[in-house]
């Protein structure tokens, strides 16, 4: 029988040596969840023997990990500003820097309570949305979505956090055949060059949606399409922040110049990467 220790010690040497980085949290995070620990109380039980099944389901989730699966997609679940979501392979794995959207996004919005509409074009897991709305008591919201798996998970999240009476997740392509006017536009759209998915870490390469990663072969096609829909759907006074990739500040700032709005800034995530373009109408 192995004790809690000589597993986590046993898994971190073999993460480590298939190039994860995270070896030793891996290990542990996986391990609390078979045993249904949080992660540290797992250090607590070092001599611990976990029985047969639990050891064999842990073994399975290290498989899993070892091939370069996302821990998000093996536990089900990320944090994402100050919510715990649900994640599956439908949906692209809700990331750090895209947490610098909503704050370009509360940083330009006074009177929090304010009531206000809230518009997220390529919602994925809602997660852009649904930390909006949890800022925003008076705000109500619609993710839009092409992907009807994705839209059942952002759905699933709505309801696990309380919001899904503020919370609309509709089919659709981008802004096409809507009419109504938004306070708030926000978007995390694909901008991966085609070309460059491949050559990505194995978790996004060969896990996460190609849908919600390749933009076309500059990485700016959705852009190209949002722009005019933006224009039209922001309402007068309102403000859009749109996620973009390393580099693509200035040429995403340029197409919503063309159509018609107006700059205000370019938002810089932790790494110090641009990482959102702010513009209002």
């Amino acid at each position: 029988m192995l004790t809690v220790a000589q597993i986590l010690h046993r898994a971190a040497e073999r993460l480590a040596a298939a190039g994860i980085d995270t070896a030793r949290l891996d290990a542990r995070l996986l391990l609390g969840e078979v045993l249904s620990l949080e992660p540290r109380a797992v250090f607590s039980r070092p001599q611990w023997e976990p029985s047969a099944a639990e050891r064999e389901r842990f073994d399975a989730l290290l498989q899993r990990r070892l091939a370069r699966e996302p821990m998000s997609h093996l536990l089900g679940r990320r944090g994402f500003w100050t919510l715990e979501l649900k994640v599956t392979a439908d949906t692209l794995d809700p990331r750090p820097d895209t947490e610098t959207v909503i704050e370009a996004v509360l940083d330009g919005l006074p009177e929090r309570e304010r009531p206000r509409r809230i518009l997220d074009l390529g919602t994925g897991t809602g997660c852009i949305l649904l930390a909006l709305l949890a800022e925003l008591g008076g705000a109500t919201g619609l993710g839009i979505d092409k992907s009807p798996a994705a839209l059942a998970v952002a759905r699933a999240n709505a309801d696990s956090l309380g919001l899904a009476e503020r919370a609309a997740f509709h089919l659709g392509d981008w802004g096409a055949g809507l009419e109504e006017r938004f306070q708030v536009i926000v978007s995390n759209p694909p901008y991966i060059p085609d070309g460059d998915i491949d050559g990505l870490e194995p978790e996004v390469a060969l896990f996460e949606p190609r849908l919600a990663l390749a933009g076309g072969p500059d990485g700016l096609d959705c852009y190209r399409a949002l722009a005019p829909q933006i224009a039209r759907l922001l309402a007068p006074g309102g403000v859009a922040v749109l996620e973009v990739g390393m580099g693509q500040a200035g040429a995403v700032a340029g197409l919503l110049a063309a159509a018609g709005l107006t700059l205000g800034g370019v938002r810089r995530d932790l790494g110090g990467v641009e990482r959102c373009v702010v513009a209002s109408l």
